[in-house]
């Protein structure tokens, strides 16, 4: 009788061992996307205020694939501040869904040791953690 209880605890085991494995991953990958916007919103932060230093009629260059195109210093300084407030909108999402993910991994956790207590039974002739 008590292997079967012992191969479902197994099998339940292995199953939620899997998720906290994949909520991990997912996490990891939410914090490099988020180190990623950091950088491209700082990147964007510098340019905007070293371009903020010149004149307000200067005319810029910008790269968009191999080529460059000619707009003013505001269109730039535009651009640059969207940039920004798009990388800050992201982070903030992946923020949120990295602190879901925790909670999931938390919850699936705790659900994983519930079950183990709830498959083994304390043996008060002989104090050990037998299997029922």
């Amino acid at each position: 009788m008590a292997a079967p209880v012992d191969l479902e605890l197994k099998k339940a085991f292995t199953e939620l061992q899997a998720k906290v494995i994949d909520t991990q991953q997912k996490v990891k990958l939410a914090d490099i996307q988020i180190e990623q916007l950091n950088r491209t919103k700082k990147h964007a932060h510098l340019t905007d205020t070293e371009i903020m230093t010149l004149v307000d009629e200067t005319n810029m260059y910008e790269g968009v694939g191999r080529m460059f195109i000619l707009q003013s210093k505001e269109a730039i300084h535009n651009q640059l501040l969207e940039k920004q407030k798009i990388a800050e909108e992201k982070i903030k999402e992946l923020e949120e869904r990295m602190m879901e993910a925790w909670t999931r991994m938390v919850a699936v956790e705790l659900d994983r040791k519930k079950r183990m207590v709830s498959g083994y039974i304390w043996n008060r002739k002989n104090p050990t953690w037998s299997g029922v």
